[in-house]
């Protein structure tokens, strides 16, 4: 057969929202404490005790949101212990991840700090499991009210005269799980309470998030759209690819092909995700108001050997640069519903975009893939028909291509290809229907094994390469698509 891509140039309407590429910063492991935060005393060069590098790095890829401080610790974490003098403030233990004692230097003023250095839009998530509606009201009047009030002057005795924007707030992680093992009636019911008390202040509006279902948990969805679809802005989604079993998971660094199909066919699998939680969504919000909000995803491996197990800590691989990619291809090809999206997480934990070792700092295969699609960000959706050969393996075949197309607003339209197959090159003949394609660029991300990794040592083994195995022809293109590897193709049509 022919291997075909035909993307419909004069057909899109949909805006990829740019949130779709956002991130997710939670107190774990080395992610806060040696990921963004070293303290103003540090000798590692800081802004005001942020990680200079860091911020340099992730501003690159234009981060659109970070969400914060959790995960399963934003239901254990309690606010006003981190504001004040630092030295001030009291100790924690973090009970959900490796039970070390937080000094809470890092507190809601340092968060706001991050963001607008690194010029990302908040999104906080609020206390349900062990928090009450009044420290989550107080919080939010805290942050946004510009007016006089109790928590607007404690603000300001704390160094912050005028009020933060804060445009995302999620009431409640994972409150199946973590959040306190509810029921969705129960927490339905809690949702639409403690909703009523995030404020609008001072010209704030704040798009409000429930918690969604854990994966093909489609009566929690069922259950919240029908009792609280109408108090609700977005509704998450957290779902995780692991080669394995969660007993089980797998090494980050160590497998054969068979884990590398096992896992990109497990990525695949947020398509059914999206497709089914849409569709109950659908029933109850026709007009798509409601936002499905995928909030944290992205690979799940067994730690690195000898680091702390509740830490999270692995490495990123080629093959993780393929889920991203995969992953991205989907949110954009479901824009009409999904509003925004945060990989877990930024720095040092799970599919992390950064590495950090003391002073020394990397970025990851996962990082290149963001930066390498970063012009979707806000960009019209166009669609995009893929006809091509399958990958298969033991009898299981998936596609061996992902796409997703835009076209911003210079009218420059951005392909994105993923070519899963590790062992073979794809030849793709392809046409940009209502328009005619006059200048191609290109760029590849791929190595020469399907377990390449940047290390210290080796910082730039994995990084993106010009790609030139493209050529206009009358009517359309061909792009052979090596194997293993992410291809970003920007093309100005007539």
């Amino acid at each position: 057969m022919v291997n075909r891509v035909i993307i419909g140039a004069d057909l899109g309407t949909v805006t990829i929202e740019k949130y779709i590429y956002g991130h997710f910063a939670e107190h774990l492991g080395r992610c806060i404490y040696e990921g963004f935060w070293v303290g103003e005393e540090s000798p590692i060069p800081n802004t005001r005790g942020i990680r200079n590098d860091v911020v340099e790095a992730l501003r690159k890829i234009k981060p659109p949101v970070l969400r914060w401080p959790g995960g399963c610790f934003a239901d254990e974490y309690h606010w006003k212990d981190g504001i004040g003098p630092r030295e001030s403030r009291p100790a924690r233990v973090n009970t959900h991840w490796g039970g070390v004692t937080e000094n809470n230097h890092f507190g809601t003023h340092e968060f706001m700090d991050l963001c607008e250095q690194l010029g990302a839009d908040p999104y906080i998530c609020g206390n349900v499991g062990s928090g009450t509606v009044q420290e989550m009201a107080e919080w939010v009047e805290y942050i946004t009210f510009a007016g006089k009030s109790e928590m607007a002057d404690l603000r300001r005795q704390n160094g912050r005269e005028e009020p933060w924007r804060l445009p995302f707030f999620g009431v409640g992680n994972e409150n199946w799980g973590c959040g306190g093992h509810m029921r969705p009636e129960y927490y339905a019911d809690l949702y639409r309470r403690y909703q009523t008390y995030v404020r609008h202040y001072s010209g704030n509006r704040v798009y409000k998030i429930a918690c969604g279902a854990n994966t093909a948990d489609y009566r929690w969805t069922e259950v919240l759209m029908r009792e609280a679809g109408r108090w609700m802005d977005g509704l998450s989604l957290h779902y995780y690819t692991l080669p394995g079993t969660w007993e089980k998971k797998g090494s980050a660094t160590q497998f054969d092909e068979s884990e590398w199909f096992s896992t990109l066919r497990n990525a695949l699998h947020m398509e059914e995700l999206i497709r089914r939680h849409s569709a109950i969504m659908d029933r109850y919000d026709p007009q798509r108001r409601v936002g499905l909000i995928v909030d944290e995803w992205g690979t799940w491996y067994d730690v690195e050997p000898g680091t702390n197990p509740g830490f999270l800590y692995q490495q990123n691989t080629l093959r993780d640069a393929l889920v991203a990619g995969i992953h991205l291809n989907i949110f954009n090809n479901h824009a009409e519903r999904v509003k925004m999206a945060n990989i877990a997480q930024t720095v040092n934990v799970l599919q992390a975009m950064i590495l950090t070792d003391g002073p020394r700092m990397i970025v990851t295969p996962t990082y290149h893939v963001f930066e390498m699609y970063q012009h979707h960000q806000g960009a019209t959706l166009l669609p995009v028909w893929v006809n091509c050969d399958n990958y298969t393996m033991d009898g299981e075949a998936i596609p061996a291509v992902s796409a997703s197309a835009s076209r911003d607003a210079q009218g420059v339209i951005t392909l994105s290809l993923c070519n899963l197959d590790p062992n073979r090159s794809i030849e793709l003949k392809g046409e940009a229907r209502g328009t005619e394609i006059r200048e191609i660029t290109g760029r590849v991300l791929t190595a020469g094994a399907i377990d390449a990794h940047n290390t210290f040592e080796d910082p730039e083994r994995v990084a993106p390469t010009q790609f030139d195995e493209h050529r206009l022809e009358q009517g359309g293109l061909t792009v052979k698509l090596p194997p293993k590897s992410v291809v970003v193709l920007r093309m100005r049509a007539s």
